[in-house]
């Protein structure tokens, strides 16, 4: 399958997102990294949005809370490459109504190669890895040719 490259700039566009047991891990996460976030551009869903703007003192683009569509937003925002990396400090113990949307959310970061943390650990290597800070281009299936294919075109 032919790939193509999308480029990252050097600020990155980021979506950060908790289930609800997991905002405490996000916010001390996220205060402990303000410094590397505040020149990025931060997207967040919800109630997470509004935490973190007031714990870290920079604006936070908000979309709407998770189960109301803020995951489905994310995801659409992933396939218009207006979002170059997903932080999501979900719960895998306990139940969530909107799994569905969790579980496309986590499937567009996957089908369009974006990183991805899922826990505080791997957030930390990612935000401290050095291509935080510089462009970067990820490949990604040519999924233009793909459905070009398809047609017969």
């Amino acid at each position: 399958m032919p790939n193509c490259t999308i480029k990252m700039d050097k600020d990155k566009k980021i979506a950060l997102v908790a289930h609800d047991n997991k905002k405490r891990d996000l916010l001390e996460w996220a205060k402990f990294n303000r410094d590397l976030l505040a020149h990025h551009d931060v997207y967040a869903t919800g109630t997470t949005g509004a935490l973190l703007e007031k714990e870290l003192g920079f604006p936070i683009k908000k979309l709407q809370s998770g189960p109301l569509g803020g995951d489905q937003q994310i995801g659409a925002k992933i396939v218009e490459n207006e979002i170059d990396f997903l932080i999501f400090f979900w719960d895998p113990l306990e139940p969530q109504p909107h799994d569905p949307d969790v579980k496309a959310l986590l499937r567009m970061a996957v089908v369009w190669n974006i990183p991805m943390a899922c826990d505080r650990a791997t957030a930390d290597f990612i935000i401290s890895s050095p291509l935080m800070d510089s462009t970067y281009e990820r490949q990604v299936p040519d999924y233009e040719a793909i459905r070009r294919r398809k047609l017969n075109i």
